[in-house]
Parts: C-alpha cells; structure tokens; sequence
C-alpha cells in the first residue's frame, strides 16, 4: 500500500513483466539526449566511471547505457529518452537474515536526517520545497530502492543531493530509530506509573500488514517455498520480533549493505547523463573504495519431493460465505530471475495459464464456483532472486482442498495434452505490442522498479529492456517447436519436485492467540526492569516528544522557489464534433498508433433502487457475454483487439455550482490504430446487445466482486472511512458511498448470499436499458491527426447504431438529499485503526476552493504529520481537498479517539495562523507538483471531458493558487472548517471510548 509520498514496505510482486508501458512525449524521430547517449563508447571514461555497454532500444524510443564505477564498482544503468519526467533512484541489496524489519526501519531511519542535511525527517520535508511528480522509498524482500522524479531540472539536483546523502551518510540517531522502529514508552507520557506499551511507526505498519490475511498468506507462502536464505524471514518485520532489534545492529546493518559496492544507481529522462555522474561521484561515491558486500543470495537447494504446509488466519466478518473462509495455493519454484529470455517466456507461460476467462485456470478453478476468486499469490512471481508461479483459490470449503488440488493436476495434465489456442497467444503478444505504444505518466519509474530485481541478482538490465528481441526468439522458438510451450509446462511443473501446497484456514482465536504473544513479549520486556530504567523510558519518552515539537531549522535543505513555477499552463487545443445530438471530443495528440476511446452515459433518472447496483453493472457488462459470442470468447477478442473495455462509476460536483453533480457511467478503451473498427465493433455489441440472462455466470462474477471488496478494507481503510465520513455530507458524497463504499461492501455481500439471482439479472437489465441510449451519452477521441478521420467515422456509425433517446442534462442537484452528520465507528478485527472527518466546503471554481487546497498541504506537513505519525506512530496522516469536500484521515493508526482530537487541534491550529509565509510557499509548491502532473497524449483533454473544466478556468485556478494568502488561509479555516459541522468515521478493533459515548454509532 503506497500512501501518498510516504515510505512503502513492498508485499505485493514487482517483477520484469511483458506489460511493461511507456510514458510521456515521445517523438518518433531521434531526440537530442538519445543523440547524446548514442554517441558514448564502450570503454569510455566519464567522471570516474566506465561505459560498459550502448544499447539503442528503437521499440521503446530510448537508448540504455550501463556503466560502472571503477574505485567502488558501483554500477549504473542511465535509460536516454526524450522524456522531462526524469528519474533517479539508488537501491541496495538487503538481505536480512531475522524477521526484525532492519532492512525496512533502515529504509525509514535513513531518511531522518544526514550529514549534510541535519535535520529531522529531511525527506517529508523535501516534498514541500520541490516540485517532485514522485518522492518513495521501497523495502523489497531482498532490496531497498529511493527512487523519485521530476520535470525540473534544479529539482532533480537538489533531490539528488538529498537523496544521495540519506543514502549514504545518514545520522541514524537512536531517537529516530525509537521514533520510525519501536520503543518502550508510557501509554501517558506525563504519567510515569501508566503502563509502558510498544510503539513505533514501523511497529504499527506491520501489525496492519499482519492483520491482512492475504498478506499474511503472500509472506508465509515465500517463506515456506524458500526456506534456506533470506526469504525464509520477514523483510519488513514481523511484529512479534521487530523489539528484538536494536540500535547497534540497525547501524552495523546500514554500513555492511549501503554501500557503493552494494548498489545499483538508475537514471532516466532527457537531462546528460554527465552531469548525474559528475554529481554522483563528488557528493557520495569519491569517498568509499571497493568492498566485497558479501550480500548475494543463494540459490535455493531443490527438493527432493513436494511439502505441505497449514497456516491459520483471523476470520473475515465481511467474507460472503462466513462458511467458506479457507484459501489454498500450489506454488513451484522456477528459474533465477537473472536469466532474461527465461523470465519473458514462464510470464507469458503465466499469462497464458491465469489471465482471461478463455484461461485454463479460469475455467477450472473460478466457473465451478468452488471458491470465490483465484488465491491471493497467482501467476507468475518474479520479485526475488528466483521465480515461482502460483495457482489455487480462496473462499473455499476446508473441505474442498483435495478437490482443488486434483483439479490443478488434471487441469496441467490437460494443458501439456493439449496445449493453448493460437489466438490466445496471439492475445498476449498482441498486448506487448500495444503496451509497448500505450504511453503514461510513469514509465521511467516503472522501468527502473521492475528491472530491480534481476539486476539485484546479476541478471543483465539492458538485455531486460530489449523486449522485442525476446519477444522475437520467443516466436521463433514456437515456429520450430511445436511443442515448445507444452514442454516448458512438463519441465517446470509435471516434473517439478520443488512443489509447495499451502492452506489457509480462518480460528476465532487467531486475534486473541496474536495479542497473547504480543503481550507476552511486552511483559517479558517490562517485568525485568529495573526502577532507574523504567524512569530512563519515561525521560526517553519526554525527550523524544520535545525532538519532536521543536521548530526546525531548515535553512540547510535545498529548494526551488514558487518563481520556478511555470506561470502559465499549457494549452489543449480540441474540438467538439456532433452526431445524432451525441457530442464527441476530438483531441488530437502524438498517441503512437494508439487510439483512446471514452464515453460518458448518464444515470440521471435512473430510479434509485438501481442505483447502488451500478458498480455491479459495471464490473459485470464486458464479462457476459455480448452479440454473438459468448464470455469466454467475447474476453478473448477483448484481449487481441484492444487494451481492454472498462466500465466504472463518474460521481462529480460541477465545477462552479454548489451541490450540482453528475451521476453517470464512464467507459474507457485503447486499441491500435488498425483495431479501432474491431473495438466500436465490441462496444456497440456490448451496448445493443449484452447478454444478462447466464445465472451461473453471474453468481461467478458476483462472489468474485464481493471477495474482492471484503478483502481490500483492510489495506485501503482510511479510502472507506474518508468516503463514509463525506457521505453525509452532500448527494454526491452520498451516492460514492451507495457504490463504492461499506455500504457497498454489504451490498455485495447480501448478493453473493443469494440462492436466486433472477432479481440482480432484471436489475442490470434496466440499468442498461437506462444508459446504453444515445440520448444519454458524450464521447471523447484521442488520435493521431492521421488517424482522427478513421476513428471519428467509426465512432459515429457506433452512435448511429444506438437506441434513440431524448438528451438528458446531466448536472443536476438533488434537493430532497438530507445532511446527517454523526459519528460512525466499524468494529473491524483489526489491529490498528483508519480514522477519517470531513466537512462540506465549495466547488472548484470558487474563490475559496484555491485557499482551501493550500490549507490542506499546510496542515498535513506543518502540523498533522507531526502529531500523527511522529509524535501518534501512525503510518500516516493527512488533510486532503476535492471539489465540496474537505477531509483528514489516518493510516494505521494505533489511536483512534486521540487522533480524533489531533484533527480538532489541527483546525484551531489554523484559525490561529500558526504558520509562515515559508510555509505557505512550500504548500504552493507541493501543491502545483500535483496540479502540473505530466499528462500522456492519451489523457490529455480528459480535465474538460470528465469535469467540464476548460483550459481558461484551469488557469484561473491555478493564478488563485499563485495568490493564496496567509490571511485567506485562516479565513477559510474559519469559515468552513471551525463553523461546518464534521462528520467522523473509525474503522478498527473493538474501543471501550466509542463504546462509552453516546455521541458515537458503533456497528
């Protein structure tokens, strides 16, 4: 879970993967940094390093050099492309060998303050004196990376500086490690008999992680299938030993792993690769010699016959069937990641094994109903040293575990029988082809995260990016081998010993068993001390706290000023043409052969019974079935012809009139430009002729949909708590909850528990008769120049084939909606807690709307970051602003009613003016990173599209931005938020403070 710009424990698989996109502006033609690039040497000397390879990549218009570093042997990959979203990151190999999270409090602790840079947590205080379009910092299991990016150019040097000096020269000092790690502290820190307690940021983070049972399932799996080296513990920590750590060998831990012998650096974008050496060399790297790490990871010695293993986990109240709770998974060990063509070919192996309703996997395991979707670990795993792949199910009967491991034999024996379909490998290397022109916002980022773990392990990085070439040995392999791939799956998975099964099984006592050892461990800690040392924890305790409370001096850290800014936004020029009364946004763009189709279909007038099953329709009308193919061939001809058709809910105010909003539906695709007839040709199949009559389908999609929800609160609480908190606010707040929030949630629970779904089937069936009209509808094209006529002609002849239907408005206000703002607490069995309030404010294009944006950056970095997560040992804590909205939350949370008062301090906090002008200069800047994202030719024009904000409002926006004042700040502090009334939200344990106040629902 990534909040915004804060540290990121890694749970989740990132590997080199055949999806890999591209970004920005890309231009056909050669560009002045690939030129630059294309004219190093092999051998050539530069700042203190070597030039060990050039490598034009012409498919992803860049150029890689990879270079080393002759005195420490540091290597380095720079990627050349004309690209101003520029990219740095060093990362290090950590291989722990215990579960006491060293690698990951290090990642935090570094970050803390530097020789250079002395002051507290430099790195959250960076995010307000740059204009970075990305700031992180990534614990992998057997890496730790510090990446970020930026469009400007003194950024990226004042970044690096800070960066490369937090790396490499950190303080370290035993208060930050007490602060970011855990310590003994009294729960009353002005009481010294109050009982002493854990705390700790990482601490708390990882009693949320382990309060996931698919993050739990995730660890144990890889700890169990490479049981011999580091993977056998946990990177990030495991609560129960993370006080096992100390101080000493979290410094011993930082000399011995970062290190320039130990790391790779990664640079990307269109600025010289010169000037990041020269940088790099003089401010960290002239002062280290070379070293042997002594970090690399072992191969895992092969098994002899596979091995079972059984976990528990706590019950899940929100599963749909309380009796089908048991996850199982087989997982087999594969090829080291290092070897580059192996890796593309068992992905796409994987691919073809999991992905799509037309997969072999699919059909076997998730159409029979057995469970309610595929395990939490699935596919292909390339994110440690050597791969694994994994299939199985969760949301099963304990009693079907036999079934389901028999249908995973018969289902391989079956594959290697049979082998795939052509068209389904068509498929997937349809989808490298068009992920390969498909451009985002990220793409340096991206590149540089998943070609981490192979490198780490001496795998080749610029032989990684040549995806074509792989790609095209691949192809060649299958032309002379007509069972190439059918041997592979013999070889890696019949004839595989090195086989783990793992299930999971929900015990009420799993919480309670939990909590027991935590205690244990804290008594064990606490009943031996001494008098004089429990007085030394309360004086550490106060120390830390006035640490903490001091003003910094900040003078040291580097800065871009408000001056840097551009002052004017850049200009999207489009056109709006009209068919049948429908209006189609045409926006043509550098979109290199690809084609962006949206529409947006009202839901005004829809009756509000269906309303709530929206967000059912939408995850359900591409996957029914539709004109003459059934689902499993209709999501087959998704897959070679386009990118994908997605449906999704579009819940938002107007952009200048209070309590004015549009509820309606937005569908996205992309496809090549030779593709654009066959996707209008699968959007008007699925527009006039969608099949909702498969019952069993239906319930297939139903339980999938419901486990997904239940099982995604427990990483993204704070979202639900915010969104149940603004619901009682306004209509639109209100409908986001009916669709997207607990509420939701419930809903798909109640469906998944019904044995006739007939009812569901007519709801959707008048949802669609309600949005697929032409009256309903407004279209956006994103093009080539060349390509606009075609793709206007097809989406044309796509409307004139839609039912006739008077236009409807689609802003309007909802007059009969009642405010009902109360206190909420959802006792959940987790171990921390999500914290949300909210209060109404104004739309957009409101005066107000300016300042109030800035207040927000203000209160989250000058006052809530400190009282949350410094001081409350949260993992995070915000204010955030939208459109009739403003809002604070906590992210795992060891405090619920304390944190509630911080957000009441933080408000009067404002209305005092407690703040600089210094302060509200470095809002501005944090504020316009977000507001001046780079935006892909693919998603330019969608600010007018979606929000009906043009280019003249978004500039007015921005010069209110410019503008905003100290005396504004505390004026809208004082009119929205001191006056409105707030509407709070608690999802977390069982509290005896809820419990007690009448002021507070608790269900």
């Amino acid at each position: 879970m990534c909040l915004t710009n804060t540290h990121d424990y890694i749970t989740c698989n990132i590997s080199i993967s055949h999806r890999c996109v591209l970004n920005k502006n890309i231009r056909q033609s050669s560009s002045v940094a690939i030129d630059r690039a294309n004219a190093l040497q092999q051998g050539q000397q530069i700042h203190g390093y070597t030039v060990q390879r050039v490598c034009n990549v012409p498919e992803l218009h860049l150029t890689a050099v990879k270079l080393q570093h002759d005195a420490t042997g540091a290597e380095h990959l720079h990627v050349a492309r004309d690209d101003s979203n520029n990219v740095f990151s060093v990362a290090f190999r950590t291989t722990p060998m215990d579960s006491t999270g060293v690698p990951h409090i290090l990642e935090h602790t570094a970050l803390c303050g530097s020789k250079k840079f002395p002051v507290r947590d430099p790195f959250f205080k960076m995010l307000t004196r740059s204009l970075s379009t990305f700031m992180n910092a990534f614990t992998a299991s057997d890496w730790t990376m510090y990446p970020f990016s930026t469009q400007n150019h003194q950024d990226y040097k004042n970044l690096m500086s800070v960066y490369l000096d937090a790396a490499f020269f950190p303080l370290l000092n035993e208060t930050d490690f007490r602060q970011e790690g855990w310590r003994l502290e009294n729960e009353d820190l002005q009481d010294s008999q109050s009982p002493i307690t854990f705390k700790g940021v990482v601490y708390n983070e990882m009693k949320g992680v382990f309060s996931v049972s698919q993050q739990l399932f995730a660890q144990k799996l890889q700890n169990l299938l490479l049981p011999s080296h580091t993977y056998s513990v946990v990177s990030g920590g495991d609560p129960i030993d993370i006080p096992n750590l100390s101080w000493q060998q979290l410094k011993d831990f930082h000399a011995s792993h970062y290190h320039p012998s130990n790391s790779r650096f990664f640079t990307y974008g269109d600025l010289p690769l010169e000037n990041h050496l020269q940088q790099i060399s003089e401010n960290a790297l002239d002062q280290f010699s070379k070293i042997d790490p002594n970090t690399e990871v072992l191969s895992e010695k092969r098994w002899d016959s596979p091995r079972s293993y059984r976990i528990k986990c706590n019950p899940d109240p929100m599963a749909p069937d309380q009796n089908k709770q048991t996850t199982i998974a087989v997982s087999y060990l594969l090829n080291d990641v290092s070897d580059t063509f192996e890796t593309y070919t068992l992905s796409i192996l994987g691919s073809l094994l999991t992905d799509g309703e037309k997969s072999p996997f699919y059909q076997s395991l998730i159409e029979p109903n057995i469970g309610s979707d595929f395990s939490p670990v699935l596919g292909y795993q390339g994110s440690v040293k050597e791969a694994s792949f994994t299939v199985g199910l969760q949301g099963i009967n304990e009693a079907d575990t036999d079934k389901v491991l028999n249908i995973i034999e018969e289902t391989f024996d079956k594959v290697i029988q049979d082998g795939f379909e052509q068209d389904r490998i068509n498929a997937i290397l349809h989808s490298i082809e068009l992920s390969q022109k498909h451009q985002t916002d990220k793409f340096g980022l991206h590149l540089g995260v998943n070609l981490a773990t192979a490198w780490m392990h001496n795998g080749d990085p610029v032989d990684a990016i040549q995806m074509n070439k792989h790609i095209d040995h691949l192809k060649e392999c299958l032309r002379t081998q007509p069972n190439f791939f059918q041997d592979k799956l013999k070889e890696c998975f019949k004839d595989n010993q090195h086989k783990l099964t793992l299930i999971m099984t929900p015990d009420v006592q799993f919480e309670a068993d939990r909590q027991k050892q935590e205690a244990a461990k804290l008594d064990s800690m606490v009943s031996s001390l001494s008098e004089s040392q429990r007085q030394d924890i309360f004086q550490k305790g106060h120390e830390l706290l006035e640490e903490q409370s001091a003003e910094p001096d900040l003078s040291c850290l580097p800065t871009v000023s408000v001056n840097d800014i551009n002052k004017e936004a850049p200009i999207v020029p489009t056109t709006v043409h009209s068919t049948n009364g429908v209006p189609i946004q045409l926006c043509e763009q550098p979109t290199n052969g690809v084609t962006y189709f949206r529409a947006i279909a009202s839901m005004k007038g829809l009756p509000a019974h269906l309303k709530p099953y929206s967000s059912l329709f939408c995850s359900v009308a591409t996957k029914m079935g539709a004109g003459d193919r059934n689902f499993k061939e209709l999501s087959q001809e998704i897959e070679l012809k386009t990118g994908g058709l997605n449906i999704g809910n579009h819940i938002q105010e107007h952009h200048a009139t209070q309590h004015s909003f549009e509820e309606s539906l937005i569908f996205d695709s992309m496809s090549l430009d030779q593709n654009i007839g066959a996707m209008f040709g699968l959007w008007s199949d699925i527009f006039t002729r969608l099949t909702l009559t498969q019952e069993r389908r239906l319930m297939t999609l139903v339980m999938m949909s419901a486990a997904e929800m239940a099982s995604s609160i427990a990483n993204s609480g704070h979202m639900y708590a915010m969104t149940h908190a603004s619901s009682a606010l306004s209509a639109p707040n209100a409908l986001r909850e009916e669709v997207g929030g607990l509420a939701q949630v419930h809903l798909m629970r109640t469906v998944a528990e019904m044995k006739d779904l007939k009812p569901i089937i007519k709801i959707l069936q008048d949802i669609a008769a309600h949005v697929f009209t032409e009256g309903n509808l407004r279209c956006a094209l994103n093009a080539t120049p060349d390509t606009m006529p075609t793709a206007l002609k097809h989406a044309e002849a796509f409307i004139a084939g839609l039912p006739s239907k008077s236009s409807s408005e689609f802003y309007h206000q909802s007059p009969g909606f009642q405010r009902n703002v109360a206190r909420t607490h959802f006792q959940l069995p987790f171990q921390v807690n999500f914290a949300a309030q909210s209060v109404e404010i104004v739309p957009y294009a409101h005066d107000d709307f300016a300042s109030l944006r800035v207040l927000a950056s203000v209160m989250s970095n000058k006052y809530l970051h400190k009282e949350i997560r410094e001081k409350g040992g949260a993992y995070g804590g915000r204010a955030h602003c939208t459109p009739g909205t403003f809002g604070f939350y906590s992210y795992r949370d060891p405090n619920s009613m304390k944190t509630f008062d911080v957000f009441n301090r933080a408000v009067d906090w404002a209305c005092e003016g407690s703040f600089q002008q210094q302060d509200i200069d470095e809002a501005k800047l944090s504020v316009f990173s977000q507001v001046d994202m780079p935006v892909p030719p693919g998603n330019r024009g969608m600010r007018l599209f979606q929000f009906g904000i043009d280019d003249a409002a978004f500039q007015q926006h921005r010069q209110a931005l410019f503008g905003v004042t100290k005396q504004q700040l505390i004026s809208v502090a004082e009119k929205y938020l001191l006056k409105n009334a707030a509407s709070s939200t608690l999802l977390g344990p069982q509290n005896n403070e809820t419990k007690a106040s009448d002021k507070w629902i608790c269900k």
